[in-house]
């Protein structure tokens, strides 16, 4: 019986992360320089959020208003409010505490590979931090850690 592969095995252990006075600009030449898709935003070891690509290139992209009218002191929204409000707060923000994505989904370092690729799946996420026993950050893992994986294993696989 073969092991299962756990995201421990897989994980990067040197997180780059960020402050939540991290400027902007400096997170996206901190993407760019370790050519890794987001990065934590960590304060006294507590992950607080989260700023990936997307955080930054909706910066640039085209915001489609919501169209908005008043009736009896009351606003009404059609259209996609809350991507419309994420939008614009990209575009203000300043620094990673402003830019990041609070709701952080973790896993947790002895899930197995198979869990982590399906948690990635089903809620479009990419990169997740790695959290050990104590919801501490021990690591984090993205979709080119599973792919890694899988050259790997065919590589092994063909050789024997």
């Amino acid at each position: 019986m073969q092991r299962q592969i756990l995201v421990k095995d897989i994980m990067t252990q040197d997180v780059i992360f960020v402050t939540p006075d991290t400027q902007v600009p400096d997170i996206a030449s901190l993407l760019n320089k370790y050519k890794i898709s987001g990065v934590p935003v960590v304060d006294n070891g507590k992950i607080l959020g989260i700023v990936t690509e997307e955080d930054l290139i909706i910066r640039t992209a085209i915001i489609d208003t919501p169209h908005v009218f008043s009736l009896f002191d009351s606003v009404f929204y059609f259209g996609k409010k809350k991507e419309f409000e994420k939008e614009l707060t990209s575009v203000l923000a300043t620094n990673a505490s402003e830019l990041m994505t609070a709701h952080v989904l973790t896993i947790d370092e002895t899930a197995t590979v198979q869990d982590l690729a399906t948690l990635m799946m089903k809620k479009d996420i990419n990169p997740v931090p790695v959290v050990n026993a104590n919801g501490e950050l021990s690591g984090i893992v993205s979709r080119s850690d599973i792919i890694r994986l899988m050259a790997l294993e065919e590589e092994a696989g063909s050789k024997e």
